[in-house]
């Protein structure tokens, strides 16, 4: 049997990543997939999607390229090779995944892992072999999948989830989304740009929920100036596809109405990959649809941990990395801190883009902190206005006592690159004074923080 320091289950941007440092700090290390290296983020989901929304802004940019005092001919996008370009991206970077595990000394094992008594994992590969496995530690990070609804089945031809939905072989006509997270609004927005008639379904009062309201109302107008049709407060109850496409029967506040489309593209969440892999074997805890962990992401299991979308927190790439690497830093026996839940960046890739990090407006009241508040225009941002990229903002709060900065939220072009000043900030207990005092440079969409921050403390130039 073959046996090493570490085994991680899953390659996924946790899983590679904790294999990688684990393998850096003197570890023997495996890991076990069962499809592709790289997993959901870079084959089917971070990675392939960005390329499709960029395809679709450089569509964007040539369909208004009088805009910037150019003439070009009439614009068309061939939506086949758009998909093979996104493709050719995603196996680009499973291929670096894969030099990564060879230059890491890194064993990759393909196929199926299951859990077993005496730190053992047991792998089936393709042809239904199956060997034993053993390790001192095992990491679980098998990721999650489009969650499904119960009256909105995924048949993957006319109600699809988002692997489907970026590798369809021809372009709808038309298009339900059902849900407003990044997956949903990302897909709406790229269907969007190169022709499909979009409409967007979500049952929360806002698109994109989780944050702060000021950039969900501001994203909303966005949406429907580009021609997506948004329905809040609505829920799909059942579909219908029996015929040519979907009929997709919609509950309202004002009643129900019947919507038709080619395709349904279901985008309510995640669903762990926790079934079959030995968690009830070993006795290991969960709790609704997560693996229990503690701060060091240890199971109830001695010797066995899990981390990223299988554990609870923010189901984010980058968060499953740092708890990975936070992980096998702790088994190594180095000095490492928690991670601070509070200070995660999420971001959202659609057109315009969203940023944001900590407290919103109405959360950080209601903890009841006495507040300062920014807002800066982009409409008011030199750097902007040359881009032909007006539209959004960037909001800042800060406790008013003590100037800590409590949250930032960004709505606009190029804000998923620009968060991290925030995230450093917090991280550094940065004071919105330091920030104000602080030269950005000029012109930059950058320097719209610090302008944001100046209004807050009642100094802004250029409002």
């Amino acid at each position: 049997m073959s046996k090493y320091d570490v085994i991680v289950l899953g390659s996924g941007p946790g899983g590679y990543v904790t294999a990688i440092r684990a393998s850096q700090l003197g570890l023997k290390t495996a890991v076990i997939e069962k499809e592709s290296l790289g997993g959901v983020c870079l084959n089917w989901g971070c990675i392939p999607t960005k390329a499709l929304l960029k395809s679709a802004q450089v569509f964007e940019y040539l369909n208004h390229a009088e805009d910037y005092g150019l003439k070009v001919k009439k614009a068309e996008a061939d939506f086949g090779s758009i998909i093979k370009r996104s493709r050719n991206v995603a196996n680009g970077m499973s291929k670096g995944v894969q030099f990564l595990m060879k230059k890491n000394k890194i064993d990759v094992i393909n196929g199926f892992g299951k859990l077993k008594e005496g730190k053992k994992v047991s792998v089936t590969d393709k042809d239904n072999n199956t060997k034993d496995y053993q390790a001192e530690y095992i990491i679980v990070a098998t990721g999650a999948r489009s969650r499904e609804l119960p009256n909105l089945p995924q048949d993957g031809k006319k109600v699809i989830g988002y692997r489907e939905a970026m590798n369809l072989e021809k372009q709808p006509k038309s298009m339900i989304v059902v849900g407003s997270g990044a997956i949903g609004v990302e897909f709406a927005n790229f269907y969007n740009s190169i022709g499909t008639k979009v409409t967007i379904v979500e049952y929360l009062p806002n698109l994109v929920p989780v944050e702060d309201e000021e950039v969900s109302k501001q994203f909303e107008r966005s949406f429907k100036k580009a021609g997506i049709k948004v329905m809040t407060n609505a829920s799909v109850e059942s579909v219908d596809t029996s015929g040519n496409g979907v009929k997709a029967r919609v509950k309202t506040k004002k009643g129900e109405e019947t919507l038709e489309a080619d395709i349904v593209l279901s985008a309510v969440g995640i669903k762990t990959n926790i079934e079959n892999i030995g968690l009830e074997d070993l006795g290991i805890k969960t709790e609704k649809d997560k693996i229990v962990v503690d701060q060091w992401y240890q199971t109830s299991a001695k010797g066995i941990y899990a981390i990223g979308d299988v554990v609870a927190g923010p189901a984010l790439a980058h968060v499953a990395s740092a708890e990975g690497i936070t992980c096998v830093e702790k088994i190594a026996g180095l000095d490492v801190e928690p991670i601070d839940y509070d200070n995660i960046p999420g971001c959202t890739y659609a057109s315009p883009e969203i940023a944001s990090v900590g407290l919103t407006e109405k959360q950080a009241k209601e903890a009841g902190y006495e507040l300062k508040v920014g807002k800066f225009p982009f409409s008011a941002s030199g750097k902007a206005q040359a881009a032909g990229t007006p539209d959004g903002f960037v909001k800042v709060i800060f406790d008013a006592k003590y100037g800590e900065w409590l949250g930032c939220h960004m709505i606009g072009a190029g804000v998923t690159d620009m968060i991290a000043e925030a995230v450093l900030g917090r991280k550094l207990e940065t004071t919105g004074y330091e920030v104000l005092k602080t030269i950005h440079p000029h012109p930059t969409m950058s320097e719209a923080v610090m302008e944001a921050v100046a209004d807050a403390y009642g100094e802004v130039i250029h409002l």
